[in-house]
């Protein structure tokens, strides 16, 4: 599915994989809490690179696990 968003087109199936993905390794390795709460900045990890160019859930979510772990803030 494809959603408008402005003038950007964003398709929410792969960032919602790539945030399951990434999500799910991180509280099994008990970065982030186990809970159902979004984590935000991980999200904005994985939208920011997917502005950027990066449509590959496995690369995105690899990434985001990367760049979440060493601490870096989105946008």
């Amino acid at each position: 599915m494809l959603v408008e968003r402005g003038l950007q087109v964003m398709n929410v199936e792969v960032v919602g994989a790539a945030y399951a993905i990434a999500s799910n390794y991180l509280r099994r390795s008990g970065v982030i809490a186990d809970n159902f709460v979004t984590e935000d900045r991980l999200l904005g990890l994985i939208v920011q690179m997917f502005r950027r160019g990066e449509f590959n859930k496995l690369r995105l979510a690899n990434k985001a696990i990367a760049r979440f772990e060493a601490g870096e803030r989105a946008w």
